[in-house]
C-alpha cells in the first residue's frame, strides 16, 4: 500500500474501460477496477502510478509539488472568462424571404412591418457593445434575413469602425444569411469590411427545399454561396446544417453534399425547442434518432478522411479541443460558466437586450424572462443586474446537481436558458434533460473512438485541431 493523496477527479465507464477526468479536463483511460485500486491505495509503483501523479489525479504530498502548473492549467481552461463579452449579436430584422419549417427565430414575412431595427437603436447598441472590456469584439448580424437591410448593416459597421478609431479593439464582422438575397450592395459591404458570411444549407436539393418551404431555395442558396465565394474568397463563407426530422434519414447524403459543394467542414446541429421548431415535436424520440444520425454521419466523415478527403465535423472538433488540448473554446453552448452574458449579448430589433440568442427567441413567444434591459440603459445596469446575479448562481456546471459529479462536465457546458425553455426551471433536472442526453451520448461516443480505435482516429482528430 503506497502513501499518496487523492486529488479531485471523477470517472465514468466507456467501452469497458474506466475514464478518469480531473478538474481541468485531463483524461486517463484505465482498465476496469482501477478506480477502486486508486481509492483503496492499492497501486503499485508502475507506469499507471506515474501517469496519475504527473497528471494530477493523485499526489505524493498533501500539497502537490507542482501546484502552480495545476493552477495554470485550470486558469487556461477558463481563459474565455478573462475578456468578458466578445460576441455581440444584432438582430437586424425579423423579416425573412424563406419559410423554414423549423424556424427558431419566429421570423415573419418579407412584407411585415415594425420588426426591423432603427438606425438610432443600431447606434445605441454599437456604443453599448464597446462598453465590454473584450479586446476582440465580434458583431454578428442576424434575423430573420438581415441582408434585406444592407444600409442598416453598413451603418452599424461604419459606426463601430468610427468608434474604434479611439477604442483600438480588434473588430470582426459576421453576416448570418440564407444567401438568397445577396445583392451587389450587400456583397460590396462584405468585401469592403471583411465580413464573413455564415449561411445555412440543410443537404441535397430535395431536403433543403422541403425544409425551406420554397421549390427553388436550394438553387438560389447554392448560387449565392458561389457568388459570395467569388467576391470574398472561399475561406470567408461557412455553412451550418440543421437536422430536421426528415433529414434524420440521410446522414451520408448530407455530408456528401457539403463535400460536393467544396466545404471542408460541417456542423451537425440538432433542432432546438424555440419558435416553430417547438411545435408538435416528440423531442425524446427526435433526440434518440438524432444521436444515431450523428454517429452515422460521423462514421461517414471518418471514412472520407481515411480515403484522403480532409473534412471536419465542427461540434466534435470543439469537444476534442477540450479533451486533447490545454486550451479553452469560444463556443458559447459548451462553456461553464455558461456563455450567456459572459460571452454573448443580443441586441434585438426592438432595442431590448437579451442574455443569449435563445433568450430573444423566447421573447418572441411572449416570455421575457431573460430580457436584461434596453440599449438605452447603462452597461452596468444590464450586466450586473439582479437578474444576471441570479443567473450566475445557475450557470456553472461545477455547482449543479447532476453535473458536479459527472466526469464529462469539462467537455460540456451549462445552459439555464435551455433548461428553462424545456423544463420551466433554469436550474434544470439533468436525469430528464434531453440536451444532457444528447451531449453525453456524443461525448461518450468520441471517447469510445479514442479508446477502441485510437490508431485510426487520433491522427484524423489531430489534423482537425491544427
Amino acid at each position: 500500500m503506497r502513501n499518496y493523496y487523492l486529488l479531485p477527479f471523477d470517472f465514468t465507464r466507456v467501452a469497458h474501460h474506466e475514464v478518469l477526468v480531473n478538474e481541468y479536463g485531463d483524461m486517463l483511460v484505465l482498465p476496469q477496477g482501477s478506480v477502486e485500486r486508486i481509492v483503496d491505495h492499492r497501486l503499485e509503483y508502475d507506469d499507471v502510478y506515474k501517469d496519475l501523479v504527473a497528471n494530477f489525479f493523485i499526489s505524493e504530498s498533501r500539497v502537490p509539488a507542482n501546484l502552480g502548473i495545476y493552477a495554470s492549467r485550470l486558469r487556461e481552461k477558463k481563459r474565455f472568462l478573462d475578456d468578458f463579452t466578445a460576441l455581440h449579436i444584432f438582430v437586424v430584422t425579423l423579416q425573412c424571404n424563406q419559410n423554414c419549417i423549423y424556424c427558431q427565430a419566429s421570423s415573419r414575412s418579407e412584407q411585415s412591418a415594425q420588426c426591423t431595427m432603427t438606425f438610432d437603436t443600431m447606434e445605441h447598441a454599437v456604443r453599448l457593445m464597446f462598453r465590454s472590456p473584450a479586446p476582440v469584439l465580434t458583431m454578428e448580424f442576424q434575423g430573420g434575413e438581415p441582408s434585406l437591410h444592407p444600409a442598416l448593416i453598413r451603418f452599424g459597421i461604419e459606426t463601430a469602425e468610427r468608434i474604434n478609431e479611439t477604442e483600438r479593439r480588434e473588430l470582426r464582422f459576421v453576416l448570418c444569411t440564407n444567401c438568397v438575397h445577396l445583392t451587389d450592395e450587400m456583397l460590396d459591404i462584405c468585401r469592403q469590411h471583411r465580413v464573413m458570411i455564415s449561411t445555412s444549407l440543410d443537404g441535397p436539393a430535395f431536403l433543403h427545399n422541403a425544409n425551406r418551404g420554397k421549390v427553388d431555395s436550394y438553387e438560389r442558396v447554392v448560387a449565392g454561396i458561389e457568388r459570395a465565394r467569388r467576391v470574398l474568397g472561399a475561406d470567408m463563407v461557412a455553412a451550418l446544417q440543421t437536422t430536421s426530422v426528415q433529414a434524420l434519414d440521410y446522414p451520408a447524403a448530407i455530408v456528401d453534399e457539403y463535400v460536393r459543394l467544396g466545404f471542408r467542414s460541417l456542423f451537425l446541429r440538432a433542432l432546438n425547442p424555440y419558435g416553430l421548431a417547438s411545435n408538435g415535436q416528440d423531442w425524446a424520440h427526435y433526440t434518440e434518432r438524432f444521436i444515431e444520425f450523428y454517429k452515422a454521419a460521423f462514421e461517414h466523415i471518418l471514412y472520407l478522411n481515411r480515403q484522403g478527403t480532409p473534412f471536419v465535423e465542427e461540434f466534435a472538433a470543439i469537444v476534442l479541443r477540450k479533451m486533447l488540448t490545454p486550451f479553452s473554446t469560444g463556443f458559447v453552448d459548451l462553456q461553464s460558466p455558461a456563455g450567456i452574458v459572459t460571452s454573448v449579448l443580443v441586441y434585438n430589433y426592438d432595442g431590448y437586450v437579451y442574455a443569449s440568442d435563445e433568450s430573444r427567441m423566447l421573447a418572441e413567444v411572449g416570455d421575457f424572462t431573460f430580457r436584461l434591459g434596453s440599449v438605452h440603459d447603462r452597461y452596468e445596469d444590464i450586466v450586473y443586474s439582479p437578474k444576471v446575479q441570479h443567473l450566475a448562481q445557475l450557470w456553472a456546471n461545477e455547482a449543479l446537481a447532476g453535473c458536479s459529479d459527472c466526469a464529462l462536465r469539462n467537455f460540456c457546458g451549462a445552459d439555464p436558458v435551455r433548461n428553462y425553455s424545456t423544463q420551466r426551471d433554469p436550474y434544470g433536472h439533468r436525469p430528464s434533460s434531453l440536451l444532457c442526453r444528447k451531449n453525453k451520448a456524443i461525448i461518450e461516443y468520441l471517447i469510445s473512438l479514442l479508446v477502441e480505435r485510437r490508431e485510426e482516429v487520433l491522427p484524423i482528430f489531430k489534423r482537425w485541431l491544427q
